[in-house]
């Protein structure tokens, strides 16, 4: 089966929206053509992800504070409120990570030098390490999953993607959903 409007093989979402033009004719659903492959290209390769940060003993949200700390550059310590703040979640959520990663000793909170009420989060040695490796092993699996684009393809679909999320970051009504 192919898709009518480029030849190419018919893929899951051109089932949905095949699917949704019976039920719905007068709806069109050509934003699932764009939105919906990413949300789907996103459930597709999260579990490689998933399993190559497992593989270090890391999970996700912990191997993105590690991560965090690791690409900022010596001396690899920040606030825990930029931390939470560059991963966009809560300080509760951070504050388990920092829990867990403490115990596995690949972080440390260190007194600031400049106040002594305020905490930075350092990276250990070991911490370095591991963010370092599993970063590396996780490039290494996410070009696998890029195999079928060649070079000028990956170039124009990353051009493509960061026009399309810097219009919607630049205008929340864009994502911020109905109403």
């Amino acid at each position: 089966m192919t898709d009518d409007t480029t030849g190419d093989r018919a893929d899951h979402v051109d089932r949905l929206r095949r699917q949704w033009a019976r039920e719905l004719p007068d709806l069109d659903t050509e934003p699932m053509a764009i939105l919906g492959r990413a949300y789907r290209l996103s459930n597709l390769v999260r579990p490689g992800i998933e399993a190559t940060f497992a593989g270090f003993g890391l999970d996700r949200g912990e191997f993105d504070v590690i991560g965090t700390l690791r690409r900022s550059g010596p001396p690899h310590r920040l606030t825990p409120t930029e931390l939470y703040t560059a991963l966009m979640i809560s300080s509760g959520g951070l504050t388990h990570r920092l829990d867990r990663l403490e115990k596995a000793g690949l972080i440390r909170r260190e007194k600031s030098p400049h106040d002594g009420r305020s905490v930075l989060v350092a990276l250990t040695e070991a911490g370095a390490a591991r963010a370092e490796a599993a970063f590396r092993a996780d490039m290494a699996h996410e070009s696998l999953c890029l195999q079928a684009l060649d070079t000028r393809e990956r170039a124009a679909l990353a051009a493509l993607l960061r026009k399309l999320i810097a219009g919607i970051e630049t205008d929340p009504a864009r994502s911020g959903g109905p109403g």
